[in-house]
Formats: structure tokens, C-alpha cells, sequence
């Protein structure tokens, strides 16, 4: 991952490659490496695979979904963030790089056990707060784009009209955002999983070869993009990283074990929300515009913190 990601940083310090670039390879990742990645991934897991993991199901819906509106609550109430930048905040902390590398970090710890817990936390994110990050940057988007044209109608007619205009912005987003194949391409293969059907092999490896290279491309256009802006380490980008590297973990952690679960459920889920926050972070503030470099110096920074934090979970678990 940290090679991935330096790799990325001296292209675009060489200029080979820009910003421009880095926009690019970000849509593919979005649009069709990552998508591929979730429905080949989730596909090849059984139902009864699923049904056997139980508790790890609960720990990672809760370890990641819980800790994204906690996090989102605390951005907003306490921090006084706007929507869009506590909904990122949110994402970085709670939701670890598992569609992306889980593959080559748990399959090197795990072997073939691994495919459970990539699984099921690539489809917790992907399925809940990926979209639910998705809606509010648009709505937030779209609600400031709103008020600058604000000045120009008359104010007895925005407020008759706000309530219904706000509804059907609302579900205007909510279909953008279903449309999205990050969004249903998991789904599709959650609902496949479940009716017991099985996807012959040969088109499963087809769509998964472009889908091993998300991981890598997004985080090669994460290095391109921090080398042409500036880290931003202030005390809301530690925050994050702290949340996302360290708390996130180690609640984990210490909540099965005072529940009295042991391996490999503990090491399993542990390991898998100890990965770093996911470069999508990065190209959704791109894409919309919102907290650019603090989105880039989060990721940055909790990738390289890492080495340190996943090594230091791993001997705590093993």
C-alpha cells in the first residue's frame, strides 16, 4: 500500500502524470474497477459461509455503521461541521480500506478465511455508508448551490415551495445515488448470494481481473493528487486518523473481548477494521469538491500510520 501510494506521488513529481489524470483514473476506479471488485468478491461467498459468521457479521455492522454516526453526530453537534465534511470525517473514520486491499493484507494473515471477512465488511460499507456519504454530499451540494440562487426569488415563494422542492431534491439524489454501480453492483450480488445461485467461474475471474486493480490504481491516483496539492495535517486531520487507526480497533477489540469471543472471530474482526481508511474518501472530496486536501492528508497519513497501528494489532490478536 505505502509503495502504491509514494509510486503515485513521484509519477505526478516527475510529471508523468497530473491532476487531470488523477481525475480520470478515480472515475474508472469508481465506475468500473471497484464495482467489479464488490460483485466478484461477494459472489464467491456461500450463504451457508454467511450464515456460520454470525457474530462477526453483528461486530462489523456495528464496529463500522455505529461508529460512522457517532462520528458524523460529534462532527456536526460538537465540531459544528458542515453536512458534506462531517459526512467524509465520518467515512474516514469508520470505514476501513477493505474492498481495496483487504484481499492482500487479510489474504496474506488469513489464506482462503479471508474471503468472509472482506466480504462482509465490503458489503456493511458499501451497502450503507458509501451511500449514505454519497446522499449528503449531493444534498449538500445541491443545498448550497440553492442558497446562492436564493437571492434572486422572492421569499414568500421559497418558503411554499421548500418543503416540496426539498423532497423531490432529496429523491432526485436517492435514485442518483442508487444508480451509482458501487451501489448496486453490491447489492446484486448480495441478493444473488442469498437465492443460492451460483455465478459459473469463468465469468466470476473475468469480471474480477479489472477488479484487482482497484486497490492499486486508487491508491497510485491518491499519491498523484497529494504531490499536486499540500498535506494539511491540523487537528481535525490527526483527529480522524486517530479515530480511524487506533479507536476503531480497539473498541472492536475490547468489546468481544469482555463479550468472551475469542479467535478467530476477534483477530478477524479486529484486523479488518485496523485497515486503513479507504481511498474513495479522497475521490469522492474530489468529486465534489469538499475538504480536498484534508481528505488526501487523512488518507496520506493513515495509511502510513499503518505500519505501525496494524503491526501493533496483529501481535495484540495473534
Amino acid at each position: 500500500m505505502v509503495v502504491t501510494f509514494l509510486l503515485g506521488f513521484v509519477s505526478a513529481w516527475r510529471h508523468d502524470f497530473g491532476s487531470k489524470d488523477a481525475s480520470t483514473l478515480n472515475r474508472m476506479v469508481l465506475q468500473y474497477a471497484v464495482p467489479l471488485a464488490l460483485f466478484a468478491g461477494t459472489v464467491m461467498t456461500s450463504r451457508k459461509a454467511l450464515s456460520q459468521d454470525v457474530p462477526l457479521i453483528i461486530t462489523l455492522c456495528v464496529g463500522i455503521i455505529g461508529f460512522y454516526c457517532v462520528v458524523f453526530l460529534f462532527s456536526r453537534l460538537v465540531l459544528h461541521m458542515q453536512v458534506s465534511s462531517s459526512a467524509l470525517a465520518a467515512l474516514t473514520a469508520s470505514a476501513p480500506a477493505v474492498p481495496f486491499v483487504g484481499p492482500a493484507v487479510l489474504g496474506d494473515l488469513f489464506g482462503g478465511l479471508s474471503a468472509i471477512p472482506i466480504a462482509i465488511a465490503s458489503l456493511v460499507i458499501n451497502l450503507t455508508v458509501v451511500p449514505i456519504t454519497i446522499l449528503l454530499l449531493a444534498l449538500d451540494s445541491t443545498g448550497r448551490d440553492s442558497e446562492n440562487k436564493s437571492s434572486v426569488l422572492q421569499a414568500g415563494r421559497d418558503s411554499a415551495s421548500a418543503p416540496k422542492s426539498y423532497v423531490s431534491v432529496f429523491t432526485g439524489k436517492l435514485v442518483e445515488t442508487v444508480k451509482e454501480p458501487i451501489v448496486w453492483a453490491p447489492v446484486l450480488a448480495f441478493v444473488i448470494v442469498l437465492s443460492g445461485l451460483r455465478i459459473p467461474q469463468l465469468i466470476v475471474h473475468s469480471l474480477a481481473l479489472l477488479g484487482h486493480a482497484s486497490g492499486g490504481v486508487a491508491l497510485f491516483a491518491c499519491g498523484i493528487v497529494l504531490a499536486s496539492g499540500k498535506i494539511k495535517v491540523n487537528r481535525y486531520v490527526l483527529f480522524f486518523v486517530f479515530l480511524k487507526n487506533i479507536i476503531q480497533p480497539a473498541l472492536v477489540m475490547g468489546g468481544l473481548r469482555w463479550m468472551g469471543y475469542g479467535n478467530p472471530v476477534v483477530s478477524e474482526a479486529v484486523l479488518t477494521t485496523a485497515i486503513p481508511a479507504m481511498p474513495i474518501v479522497l475521490m469522492l472530496a474530489l468529486q465534489y469538491r469538499v475538504a480536498q486536501e484534508e481528505a488526501a492528508s487523512s488518507v496520506f497519513l493513515s495509511v502510513m500510520g499503518s505500519i505501525v497501528t496494524m503491526g501493533v494489532f496483529i501481535a495484540l490478536t495473534h
